[in-house]
């Protein structure tokens, strides 16, 4: 179970009246509520499961969940119903999503209504704290996840990129973008960073004194240049070490999809999932998406994870190694025949296994 820390204010109150102002000269610190020790396998979950899908958590033995929120539950009074519905059946809610500030492209490229998205944002930021909802993944991609269309991986369904396609597109919350240019114009590196730097410095504050950690996530596909939007910071290693610089804060951290890190190749990131984890550590990683693919661009198919080009292994014990406390969840998966209860009990006893025998090995030696 998270606990709450003081707020900020709340503090100053009691410094003032306890100690007077002298004891204020320096900022209260951030607040970052804390977790229980040990990797969390997470699954997907609706806003309000039904009976039956809370005895598939059961059956399957899951403890954590993901969930996204309908646009009647995004306030603290929805969040916190969330979060109790699921604590009732003895699963912890680590994070609630919200579509809305999800993604926007009105932060990342500066268009008209910023502000007021970003205000909504702070607002969530608040809901999620009164909840004690203590994480959220934030996305910084001006025009949406590019596909190229469907094509088949042992006889299921899944998602494929072409770079060269004709047909690929990017999408988001019901918007199409194509090339050559999805917003009118071309986009400059410096503008892209700017319009980060932007955001971050004002939404920090609110997620330090609200208890939650913002983790972001890679640019899917990573490609460097996209209908004319740079995809420049959370597509390599490079960009998020100076994006985490530029927060400056121990609430800003990295959601690490691995499948869109693998999309990349080390070519374009600069480092592979494993050296991201070595490198960043449990301090900065708090959410694992856990997907392979068949190869890196400019061409990939979103397959199972026995049958992409990464050895799936080395990051679930990169991950024991650096004694990561996070979740690490099934993402884009192949359909199933069963649909989304068998994929799900595919991916989490894939990952359960891995898990068993890392934890295995690490109490060997």
């Amino acid at each position: 179970m998270m606990t709450r820390h003081i707020a900020r204010r709340d503090f100053a109150r009691m410094a003032m009246g306890t100690l007077g102002a002298a004891a204020l000269a320096g900022p209260a610190p951030a607040v970052v509520q804390k977790v229980a020790p040990g990797i969390k396998l997470c699954v997907q979950s609706p806003a309000t499961p039904s009976d039956e899908q809370l005895l598939f958590l059961k059956q399957l033995g899951a403890q954590h969940v993901s969930v996204g929120s309908t646009p009647e539950l995004r306030t603290a009074e929805g969040f916190a119903q969330i979060r109790k519905r699921y604590a009732d059946a003895g699963v912890t809610v680590w994070n609630i999503g919200n579509t809305s500030v999800h993604n926007m492209p009105e932060v990342t490229l500066n268009l008209p209504g910023r502000d007021e998205k970003i205000e909504e944002y702070k607002q969530y930021l608040r809901n999620l704290g009164k909840a004690g909802i203590g994480y959220t993944t934030y996305a910084h991609m001006g025009n949406g996840i590019w596909t190229s269309g469907r094509t088949e991986v042992r006889g299921a369904s899944a998602r494929e990129f072409n770079q060269n396609s004709p047909e690929a597109r990017g999408h988001w919350a019901g918007k199409v973008f194509a090339g050559p240019l999805s917003h009118g114009r071309e986009y400059t590196k410096e503008e892209i960073w700017e319009n980060y730097t932007y955001f971050i410095k004002r939404v920090v504050p609110v997620a330090e004194e609200a208890g939650v950690r913002i983790g972001i996530h890679p640019d899917d596909p990573p490609v460097p240049v996209l209908a004319g939007v740079p995809r420049c910071i959370f597509g390599n290693f490079e960009g998020y070490k100076r994006a985490m610089e530029i927060a400056n804060s121990p609430n800003v951290g990295i959601c690490l999809c691995c499948g869109t890190w693998l999309e990349g190749g080390k070519n374009l990131t600069g480092k592979d999932p494993e050296e991201m984890i070595r490198y960043f550590g449990a301090k900065k990683i708090w959410k694992i998406h856990f997907r392979n693919v068949s190869a890196p661009l400019p061409h990939f198919v979103e397959t199972f994870m026995d049958n992409g080009y990464y050895d799936m292994w080395k990051i679930m014990k990169a991950l024991r190694d650096v004694n990561y406390d996070g979740i690490v969840i099934l993402d884009h998966s192949p359909a199933m025949v069963g649909g989304n209860y068998t994929q799900t009990a595919y991916g989490y006893a894939y990952m359960k296994a891995l898990l068993d025998r890392a934890n295995a090995e690490a109490k060997r030696s």
